[in-house]
């Protein structure tokens, strides 16, 4: 089977992550977090990211959000996001159903929120008519690939603070922005009250964080058991992170997997029939394709159509994809383009 480019989940677990996590099988140990190797992990997540309200892990990015936004909104006040946000668009309306907060989306040319956007939806405040905007809702790298700047970043950490709301990081591809950026993770998380970051797009089976920033960190133990997310053997959730975090594995894959996008969509700049959507900053190449090369080349590669009525899809590269995958795929592309061009 050829290497798929449907997302960096169909991607396999990373060597380090399964040796941790056999390591972490020997014997028995207290549930629930109440185990040296989750008390280990949960201080280093901390230290990484200068968070003073601790870090909880949990099993998906769904729930990682749910939990995070629980933090910060009553079920009454709303949430500020890109249209494009995972939070809108794939999470099966978990946020508005399980937190009873309204989603208030923006439309965005790359994914991206800016102070501007944002205070297009701060109407109504006071109007008990209204659902009220109390958090703003980011995703770092974008549902697009892109990524906010460190500049961009303080700027809607400035904007939110002067408008009294709380800003929440969806972090899924946190670690493709840190490659990106060259940036420690604390300087992803320095404006944010919560953020996620994950660990399965990057290596692991099953294993997300939600990191508090502020030295108060709420009800989290009571919201994450409420909400589904308490894992009885914690401990094999924290292996999984130690196999990321040990070595800087969590960097080098998101590196490696970086490297293969921008690999990818330089080899597509000069394909015919082909058009680079977005700037490649992370590990996702937006294309959009003439719409007959699309059915022959999924035929033999795995990846989604993003976008139907401009034939845009999707490529999404992993910690696991090589040069000799990309290489494979673009001389699909290319054929493909020679015989229908």
């Amino acid at each position: 089977m050829t290497k798929s480019f449907g997302s960096d989940n169909h991607a396999g677990v990373h060597e380090a992550v399964l040796r941790m996590l056999s390591a972490a099988n020997a014997g028995d140990a207290h549930g629930y977090g109440d185990d040296p190797l989750t008390r280990r992990v949960s201080q280093e997540l901390c230290t990484r990211f200068g968070a003073r309200g601790g870090a909880y892990l949990v099993f998906n990015g769904t729930g990682a959000n749910v939990v995070g936004l629980s933090l910060l909104v009553r079920p009454f006040e709303a949430v500020i996001c890109a249209e494009s946000a995972h939070l809108n668009t794939d999470e099966c309306g978990a946020p508005e159903r399980l937190l009873g907060s309204k989603l208030l989306t923006v439309s965005t040319p790359d994914g991206k929120l800016t102070p501007d956007l944002v205070a297009t939806r701060l109407d109504g405040r006071g109007d008990e008519h209204r659902a009220q905007p109390r958090a703003v809702c980011i995703t770092q790298a974008t549902e697009l690939g892109t990524c906010y700047s460190l500049a961009e970043l303080q700027a809607l950490g400035e904007f939110c603070r002067a408008h009294e709301l709380r800003l929440y990081i969806d972090g899924a591809r946190l670690a493709n922005a840190a490659a990106y950026l060259g940036c420690g993770l604390a300087d992803l998380a320095a404006q944010a009250d919560v953020l996620s970051f994950g660990g399965t797009k990057n290596g692991a089976v099953a294993a997300e964080a939600v990191i508090v920033m502020t030295a108060d960190p709420g009800p989290v133990p009571f919201q994450r058991k409420q909400l589904l997310q308490l894992g009885s053997k914690m401990r094999f959730l924290a292996a999984q992170f130690t196999g990321l975090l040990d070595d800087e594995t969590w960097l080098a894959n998101a590196t490696q997997a970086n490297l293969m996008a921008q690999r990818l969509a330089d080899g597509l700049r000069d394909i015919p029939g082909v058009t680079l959507c977005y700037p490649v900053q992370s590990n996702g190449v937006f294309a959009a394709m003439n719409p007959a090369f699309i059915e022959p080349l999924q035929r033999e590669w795995g990846f989604y159509v993003w976008d139907e009525p401009r034939h845009v899809v999707r490529l999404m590269t992993a910690f696991d994809t090589t040069p000799a995958d990309v290489d494979g795929l673009l001389a699909s592309i290319r054929e493909v383009s020679l015989s229908r061009v």
